[in-house]
């Protein structure tokens, strides 16, 4: 009886070590183990167990963008641009009291990000304080089509250790645009980047590498990619005051 004891008190442990971040489950993110709808994993991958754990922490790089640069054989979601998307999140995690979040698109494997919506400040919360798990936007109408287009979420979070997420599901647009303009996604914390520190409840905190951040112009054809330095201001905003600054 007691080591039946000690091996689920151990299993807790190991869950709760495990079950501590945030992760998106829909779309579905490359390997994750808890995505919907999620296609057959590549040949020679194998299931994330640890989904929702950050790419860096600690100025020390953990995984690659993405987490990992082998796509889904086919695509996790197939929209239109200008239609309206939700994306959500496993109710499990800790939300390390919000953050900078942004959803980004790639058109040339990875290599640029174009941002197409933003929740910064407390990303996870509503201006009630209420925890939110899902978020539905509209896809931009002038993002271009493509069969093997990334879409990813990256969030920097306000509490704990300071991480950088980043989970990527391959998509399919359907569009006739034949480019798209908008902010480069920021990366911070991570080794090359920037480190801000904890907001501790300052929810402004390194605002100005979003607000900073150069519009890249992303082309249908892949691996076409141009950079100006149009910057495009955002607002954090302070929890329990006002709702979350969001791209429209």
């Amino acid at each position: 009886m007691r080591s039946m004891f000690c091996r689920l008190a151990a299993l807790m442990v190991m869950a709760t070590s495990v079950w501590t971040h945030m992760s998106m489950i829909t779309p579905c993110p490359r390997y994750n183990s808890l995505g919907v709808g999620c296609p057959a994993l590549p040949p020679g991958q194998a299931i994330d167990y640890n989904e929702s754990s950050p790419i860096a922490s600690g100025g020390v790089a953990l995984q690659p963008f993405c987490k990992y640069a082998t796509p889904w054989p086919t695509p996790a979601a197939r929209w239109t641009a200008g239609q309206s998307i939700t994306v959500d999140f496993a109710e499990y995690g800790s939300e390390h009291d919000g953050g900078m979040c942004e959803w980004s698109l790639s058109y040339d494997n990875g290599k640029s990000f174009v941002v197409i919506n933003r929740v910064l400040g407390r990303c996870f919360f509503d201006a009630q304080n209420n925890y939110v798990f899902n978020y539905t936007f509209t896809l931009p109408a002038n993002v271009p089509g493509s069969d093997s287009a990334i879409f990813a979420w990256s969030w920097v979070n306000a509490m704990g250790n300071r991480e950088f997420y980043m989970n990527c599901a391959d998509v399919v647009i359907d569009g006739t645009s034949e480019s798209f303009s908008g902010p480069q996604m920021t990366v911070l914390n991570y080794p090359g980047y920037p480190t801000v520190p904890e907001f501790m409840g300052n929810y402004s905190t390194g605002l100005e590498y979003y607000n900073n951040a150069p519009t890249i112009t992303v082309y249908a054809k892949a691996n076409q990619t141009t950079t100006t330095s149009t910057t495009t201001a955002m607002t954090a905003y302070p929890p329990q005051s006002s709702p979350p600054s969001t791209m429209t």
